[in-house]
């Protein structure tokens, strides 16, 4: 008697005479499958059955005639049902049977998944770093730039006002010590303007005015300019045109014997709109002051060069991350629609084999030499198919 194992299909030479009671139990040394096993019963063969009368129509009763037989209906050959039987199977094999070329998954697909999960999530937390990180440089970079700028403004203003004051202090000492030297000389002693006048930064000057007479009229008697040495300051409104208001506002600041300072525009030969900033200081003991003034850019102008520099900088370091997100952006997209189509259409192959085993089609062949889980899927479906063939062919022989 040879007995077969349903899992791994290892056949075993069994003596039945040797099995003690009704069944006996052993397990499969391939597979460690417990196997049962039934010991033959003899059966005395089925008697035959007895033969059923047939009716037959009464006569007993005079004059009724006996009723006539029915015709029978034409039944189809055996033949022609099992083929019919057998037409309508193939059908359903072919209905359930998936088509490898049109396979469609129910829902989002594998490769779906893989391309939102690998693709479009990290070129999200990609780009948003990016964003957030460029985002962050160009604030870091304008916040030096700012930064630098307005330390360099303040101390620019400092070094004017500085010099504002010890011009002040020098012009205080010489008037002191030259008490025979008249307002209307101040401009002509060259020692005087030698004092009075002085340079600041690279195109500023420092000047002598006086404090309102009895008119109201203010008057300048030490100047870079010789032409307006004593004039009405107030008559300047005209050639100065717009930048007048600015400027007259930081001159006339001074009284009550306070320090004044301010921003005003100025306009070049050229035609160009600058900045100067200027700080009037009384000088003490007198009714002059002393004003310094000049561009302020002469001080900022490195730090604008500095800053104009960091953003071009920054503008390069800009582009090259975005070049480095695209690769990288690329590089993913690339990686994951080849591994994802690999992939799938590997899962896709065992599907349709799988399928096509379900409906009956057992040699179906399994072509899959992965080492990865998906070759352990196949070697197991490869496994299920083999055991139910065995299957099959055991109840074949049991029929």
């Amino acid at each position: 008697m040879i007995v077969i194992c349903e899992e791994c299909g290892k056949k075993y030479q069994i003596n039945p005479s040797k099995i003690k009671g009704k069944a006996a139990r052993f397990k499969c040394k391939a597979c460690n499958h417990v196997i049962e096993v039934l010991k033959p019963e003899e059966r005395p063969p089925k008697p035959a059955s007895p033969p059923q009368p047939v009716e037959e129509p009464s006569a007993d009763v005079p004059g009724e005639k006996p009723p006539a037989p029915e015709p029978e209906k034409e039944k189809e050959p055996p033949k022609k049902k099992e083929r019919k039987k057998k037409a309508k199977k193939e059908k359903v094999k072919k209905e359930k049977a998936p088509k490898e070329d049109g396979f469609k998954s129910k829902g989002l697909g594998l490769r779906g998944k893989m391309i939102i999960l690998f693709l479009l999530i990290p070129i999200i937390v990609i780009a948003a770093a990016g964003a957030l990180y460029l985002r962050q440089l160009n604030s870091l970079t304008s916040l030096i730039a700012n930064e630098s700028s307005r330390v360099v403004t303040r101390m620019a203003e400092e070094a004017i006002r500085s010099t504002s004051r010890a011009v002040a202090r020098e012009c205080s000492l010489y008037i002191m010590s030259h008490p025979e030297l008249s307002k209307t000389e101040y401009d002509q002693d060259a020692k005087f303007r030698k004092v009075a006048v002085q340079k600041v930064g690279k195109r500023g000057y420092t000047a002598l005015y006086e404090l309102p007479d009895s008119s109201g009229v203010w008057r300048t008697w030490a100047h870079a300019n010789p032409k307006i040495i004593g004039i009405d300051m107030s008559t300047l409104k005209k050639p100065l045109k717009n930048n007048f208001p600015g400027f007259w506002k930081v001159y006339i600041g001074v009284k009550g014997g306070k320090e004044s300072k301010g921003y005003y525009t100025w306009q070049d030969k050229d035609g160009s709109v600058r900045d100067k900033f200027m700080v009037c200081t009384p000088v003490e003991g007198t009714r002059y002051i002393i004003a310094a003034t000049t561009y302020l850019d002469e001080f900022t102008m490195p730090i604008k060069n500095m800053e104009a520099r960091a953003k071009k900088r920054a503008l390069e370091t800009r582009n090259t991350i975005l070049v480095i997100l695209a690769g990288t952006i690329i590089l993913i997209g690339i990686i994951v629609s080849l591994y994802g189509h690999s992939l799938t259409g590997r899962i896709k192959s065992l599907t349709s084999t799988a399928d096509r085993i379900s409906v009956g089609e057992l040699d179906a062949e399994i072509e899959m030499k992965s080492k990865d889980e998906i070759g352990d899927l196949a070697e197991a479906i490869s496994r299920m198919q083999e055991s139910i063939r065995l299957s099959i062919e055991r109840l074949r022989r049991r029929r």
